[in-house]
């Protein structure tokens, strides 16, 4: 360690002596918490005041955290729960939702700015985003359907524009760094700006060798974000990204197999063949598209409008057989927004609607290990939803903020069989249509002490891979899963603005809970299991305990810590062999604790240093086997510098998992064979740059 830290020093000190002077960011000032301005709720509002739990992640926070995976800074929003089971296959959960998320993300509704990355049939690839690509990122934790249809986990909505200093200028940037166990990540950006115009070019190669045996990741990635102002009252924005991700999968192993060989992947058994001998890999190929207008029509008038496609093509070679799927998505998101003031009183209403339509094929073969076989099924299956949604909000007095919205939500799926059965026309399953309702309210004691409540539905059917899972069978008995949300949280800052609190209680009842099951040969399907009890606390607090200063050896000092509580259980889940009633939620440990410190140092040099505690989580339904708590410890170090007035360096270098704990970030839910584990890497370390000019 002491040959480490000698290395970063005589790298990264001639390079900030160069320069001290280290430019801020419009959005989060460096040493006060300033009023950050949230979207997600259709309009720019004040984060203090907003009556909803919301996680905000901006660019001077993703900085500070490696720069390879949005995972770690994922987790430092409380109760969001990022996994990655082996390079390049995420997982993400908010407040629970992983309990239907074997692999990808759902229960999640996810946006790519105003356009959905989340298909009809309920998919994400999140995966397929490059995280230095997204400039900022917004979660909606708990069910918010009433502006966002059907979800009962939560939303996410990714920025691909940055609002910071950067926003108003020219200027090219180029970025690599690597690491540990074969990690490169390069990335290019450019950004040129027109009377009318601001077009932003992206462009990223990842490549990662993998801790363990066949876990090889790759993904090339490109992005545009084209902003056009026709007037001082209208822009319009085009935005598309391509992504090509292909990542092998080591597969789960036992407690015993991780125990002697973490690095391995997946052994064949006498009946079953290996990781390996399969080949066992997942490829990615997404295509999305779209402009988003937003025009005022008139000083209190305004419609924003987005449409937009998304082409996937998914390969899955696996253990059972290799699974091809080719998707189509339209999307129409469109929604008025009417305003008005008087001395006092400030309202806003909004009307809109969304429709989206997912046109699948998705085919089983044989798998002769990697090489696709004979058939097993083909299948055609057409997703689509719609919703209908309104909105109204209040601020009396500057201190009672009043909010009420509902949507109206469709959903269907029509399906056929081409193989074997050859079907000429398709079967429509239709879900009778749901009402989503909201209300909340926040009440300003003073300026710094806001209280607030909440009540909102959520509902969330079957996704397409829950309706058609890896057995082949199309379950059209498989119903909607729908709860109601209670909440109540406090906000409380500092006169200074250095310090800022944000607590949550809640109590989730969901009924008719997804749950997934596996056959024998390893092949699953999925039940409505119940309902469950979600009771949970959320703390987030930060302080700039030494503000900025010139004159003292520590040029500031902030601390971070966000805590989670999680008492989830499952209410009324048995099957013809065992109650569940009373165990706890699969998946969800009941404590996690991500805390981390940022000190300030002359030179512009900085260190970050960040702790996750994890508590034991339950590995299966039956909750006697456990994942092991774990202690994860993070360091990073570097400097910005301005090497001329235009051209500016930051370098920096750290290490992950310093304690070297054996840990699985990823854990295969209800495995079969008992192979839960999928460990992850050792203490490792990375070091890189990126040059703006």
């Amino acid at each position: 360690m002491f040959k480490l830290r000698a290395v970063l020093l005589s790298l990264l000190i001639p390079c900030c002596a160069a320069n001290a002077q280290q430019q801020g960011d419009k959005t989060i000032i460096s040493d006060t918490i300033r009023t950050v301005v949230v979207r997600s709720y259709l309009f720019n509002q004040p984060y203090f005041n907003v009556p909803a739990p919301i996680g905000v992640l901006y660019p001077q926070q993703l900085k500070l955290q490696a720069d390879n995976s949005l995972v770690p800074a994922m987790n430092t929003i409380p109760g969001v729960k990022m996994e990655e089971r082996s390079p390049g296959s995420y997982r993400l959960s908010i407040r629970g939702s992983l309990l239907r998320s074997p692999f990808g993300v759902r229960d999640v509704k996810v946006y790519f700015d105003e356009i959905p990355l989340t298909d009809a049939g309920g998919n994400t690839y999140l995966n397929a985003i490059d995280v230095n690509s997204v400039k900022s990122l917004e979660v909606l934790k708990g069910p918010d359907g009433s502006l966002f249809g059907a979800n009962s986990g939560g939303v996410l909505i990714l920025r691909p524009i940055s609002n910071s200093n950067t926003a108003d200028s020219n200027y090219a940037k180029v970025g690599f760094n690597g690491g540990s166990y074969s990690a490169l990540h390069q990335n290019a950006m450019v950004q040129a700006l027109g009377a009318n115009n601001q077009l932003n070019l992206s462009q990223a190669y990842q490549n990662y060798g993998g801790y363990r045996q066949h876990s090889n990741m790759h993904r090339d990635y490109f992005q545009l974000a084209d902003k056009y102002s026709f007037s001082a009252k209208e822009q319009l924005k085009v935005l598309a990204l391509y992504s090509n991700l292909n990542y092998q999968t080591p597969g789960g192993l036992t407690f015993a197999q991780m125990q002697a060989d973490p690095q391995a992947a997946r052994p064949a058994t006498k009946t079953v063949p290996g990781a390996i001998d399969q080949q066992i890999r997942i490829t990615t190929k997404v295509f999305l598209g779209g402009v988003v207008n937003e025009a005022r029509l008139s000083d209190h008038l305004k419609n924003v409008t987005s449409l937009s496609t998304m082409h996937v093509d998914f390969a899955n070679p696996f253990i059972t057989n290799y699974e091809q799927r080719a998707e189509d998505t339209y999307s129409l998101r469109s929604y008025f927004e009417l305003e008005g003031a008087h001395p006092g009183y400030a309202w806003a209403t909004n009307l809109g609607v969304e429709w989206q339509r997912t046109n699948s094929t998705i085919n089983n073969y044989d798998n002769n290990a990697g090489v696709k076989g004979n058939p097993q099924k083909l299948d055609k299956i057409n997703s689509g939803q719609h919703f209908i949604f309104g909105r109204y909000t209040a601020d009396i007095d500057g201190t009672l903020h009043l909010e009420a919205a509902l949507s109206l939500n469709y959903y269907g799926y029509d399906f056929k069989n081409l193989y074997p059965l050859n079907q000429s026309g398709f079967t429509p399953r239709n879900f009778s249509p749901q009402l989503m309702p909201r209300v909340a309210l926040s009440y300003s004691f003073t300026n710094n002490l806001m209280a607030r409540a909440s009540v909102s539905r959520g509902y969330s059917p079957p996704t397409t891979a829950e309706v058609r899972p890896t057995d082949n069978v199309i379950n059209t008995g498989l119903q909607p899963q729908n709860g109601w949300n209670y909440e109540t949280g406090i906000r409380l800052r500092n006169s200074a603005e250095t310090m800022l609190l944000d607590a949550s209680v809640f109590y989730y009842r969901v009924s008719n809970s997804i749950v997934r099951r596996l056959h024998p040969d390893e092949t699953e399907y999925y039940i409505n299991a119940g309902g469950t009890n979600q009771t949970g606390f959320e703390l987030a607090f930060t302080d700039w305990l030494i503000r900025e200063n010139k004159a003292h050896f520590v040029r500031g000092l902030q601390f971070n810590t966000a805590y989670t509580l999680s008492r989830y259980f499952f209410r009324d889940y048995a099957d013809a062999t065992t109650n569940y009633s009373g165990n706890p939620l699969t998946g969800v440990p009941r404590h996690v604790i991500v805390s981390s410190l940022q000190v300030k140092i002359p030179q512009n040099l900085y260190v970050f240093v960040q702790h996750n505690y994890t508590a034991s989580i339950p590995l299966n339904d039956a909750s006697n086997v456990f994942a092991p708590q774990y202690h994860l410890l993070q360091a990073k170090a570097g400097c910005t510098c301005n090497l001329t007035h235009k051209t500016k360096l930051d370098i920096y270098a750290g290490t992950d998992n310093l304690l070297n704990a054996q840990y699985s970030l990823g854990n295969d839910l209800n495995a079969v064979g008992s192979r839960y584990f999928n460990p992850s890497p050792l203490r490792n370390y990375y070091a890189g740059f990126s040059l703006m000019f």
